[in-house]
């Protein structure tokens, strides 16, 4: 019972935060209607009152039945209620001490401390709030302070290590914006449908997630490397600490290149630097125009973690794969571009500017192959000289990865661990990889070695929500531990989904 009463504060307090920032948006407006219907009351009453000689009596019984109304209180959004209640059952009771977030007390310095360490606390870091609240001797006997630090060392205490060996990881590819481009029955239409997610589907899996009490971690969260007494290095099992109730989960994105076939599909175009130092994405539209917005997975994510800094683990963003054959986030950087391509000079620098924001935001980059090649049916040649180019052509830009998200999932070996005479892998680790993800459908695989970690990933797109659907085959059951399927998926797309061959 104290783990989970602890919990429910904790969630409260959480809760109550984000009514607070949504609740600063309307307070100037708030005000001035409130004061305008403090005159037109008062005209009112003076009025009544000269004509009936009084107010009409309001007992404690009336006043207790209106406020029990259950309309009063936060209201819960569609897709919230969809996916089903939040999986402690938490009340949505507000803490005192998220009244005063964010803190204003009129010294910026206690602001500063204040508001930095409640950023921590709430992205599951209470060693790094503690110590900030501890950091200015001055401060030790605020009452901000004081409230603060307790609620950090309380929950602290009933935190549960997870098992890294049983962390699911999701993945997707580029979201589609417009279901009318998408699906207008050409060619494109049958992989999109396939394969693609749309962003009604993609915001509605993360209401679900964050309902179900999933927490996005890092890969490198699961297991980092570490050297010996003798000078060899190893990985070592990642410690996740997180209060009861909590389930870290892995996300990852592939192909985030936006290829040349996906233009008018209704998809972004590229992505770019935002005005506030966040990733976002270009889209062009039917007039030929560019918006800039939320226009796939990376500033959906980021809106959604804006909203609920719960749903990240101390700044845990996802996995972002490419491959090079077409440039790299929409730029077409690839030396075959080189002379049809006015701005191939500026491309690739703009590449490693928008590389460097995913990175200082918490995104993980990672391969995906130079070009989409099955590692697994290739031979050794063609899995060394694709390696080698993708090193040459996209590492080059975006930085050093020790991340591979295999192409079609497809591993370079069977289940087994891997092993010396693996020429493929030995290659590949070669190159610096340590983390390889293939694609599986059970909720988690993860296996370690003793120079690598592997983990398999759960595709959620068209296909495999389809044929999951109770209507299609009522046996199938490989995503209720995430979401209701018949909640999320899309009925704007066509059906049935085609089978993949």
């Amino acid at each position: 019972m104290e783990y989970n009463d602890d919990f429910k504060r904790r969630r409260a307090y959480i809760s109550s935060c984000e009514k607070m920032r949504k609740r600063k948006r309307t307070v100037l407006i708030t005000i001035l209607l409130l004061v305008l219907a403090v005159l037109l009351l008062g005209i009112g009453a003076g009025f009544f009152i000269k004509k009936n000689g009084g107010l009409p009596g309001f007992s404690k019984k009336n006043a207790i039945e209106t406020s029990s109304d259950p309309s009063d209180g936060e209201s819960i959004n569609l897709s919230l209620a969809e996916s089903g209640s939040r999986k402690d059952g938490s009340s949505e009771t507000p803490a005192s001490t998220a009244e005063s977030y964010p803190y204003n007390t009129g010294d910026t310095a206690l602001n500063d401390i204040l508001n930095s360490a409640h950023a921590k606390f709430v992205t599951y870091d209470y060693d790094a709030a503690i110590d900030l609240l501890n950091s200015n001797p001055d401060y030790a006997e605020n009452p901000d302070v004081k409230e603060l630090l307790a609620s950090c060392e309380e929950t602290k205490a009933t935190l549960v290590r997870a098992d890294v060996t049983k962390i699911t990881h999701i993945f997707f590819h580029s979201l589609i914006m417009d279901n009318s481009k998408a699906f207008d029955g050409d060619s494109d239409e049958k992989g999109y449908n396939q394969v693609m997610t749309t962003k009604s589907e993609f915001l509605k899996i993360l209401d679900s997630m964050y309902a179900k009490g999933y927490v996005l971690v890092k890969l490198h969260d699961i297991a980092h490397e570490e050297t010996d007494e003798s000078g060899n290095a190893r990985m070592v099992p990642g410690t996740i600490l997180l209060p009861p109730g909590k389930i870290p989960f892995v996300m990852s994105q592939d192909d985030l290149c936006y290829y040349e076939y996906m233009t008018g599909d209704g998809f972004a175009s590229r992505m770019i630097v935002g005005e506030d130092g966040k990733p976002t994405c270009e889209m062009v539209m039917d007039d030929g125009s560019v918006s800039v917005g939320s226009y796939d997975l990376v500033p959906l994510l980021e809106d959604f973690i804006t909203e609920h800094p719960d749903f990240s683990y101390r700044g845990a963003r996802a996995v972002l794969a490419f491959t090079g054959y077409q440039g790299v986030l929409g730029y077409r950087t690839d030396p075959s571009y080189e002379s049809s391509n006015p701005n191939y000079e500026a491309d690739k620098e703009t590449v490693r500017q928008v590389a460097q924001c995913l990175r200082d935001n918490g995104w993980e980059l990672a391969s995906h192959s130079w070009g989409h090649i099955n590692f697994g049916k290739r031979s050794f040649e063609d899995v060394k000289t694709d390696s080698d180019k993708w090193a040459s052509r996209v590492e080059s830009l975006i930085g050093k990865t020790d991340i591979l998200l295999y192409p079609f999932g497809s591993d370079v070996g069977d289940w087994h661990p891997y092993t010396p005479d693996n020429q493929k892998y030995e290659y590949l680790h070669q190159l610096g990889f340590r983390y390889f993800c293939n694609v599986d459908s059970s909720q988690h695989w993860v296996q370690f070695g003793n120079d690598y970690v592997r983990q398999g990933r759960r595709n959620l797109d068209g296909y495999r929500m389809y044929y999951d659907l109770p209507e299609t085959d009522p046996k199938k059951d490989h995503l209720s531990d995430l979401f209701d399927v018949t909640q999320v998926f899309d009925r704007e797309r066509p059906v049935p989904v085609a089978p993949m061959s």
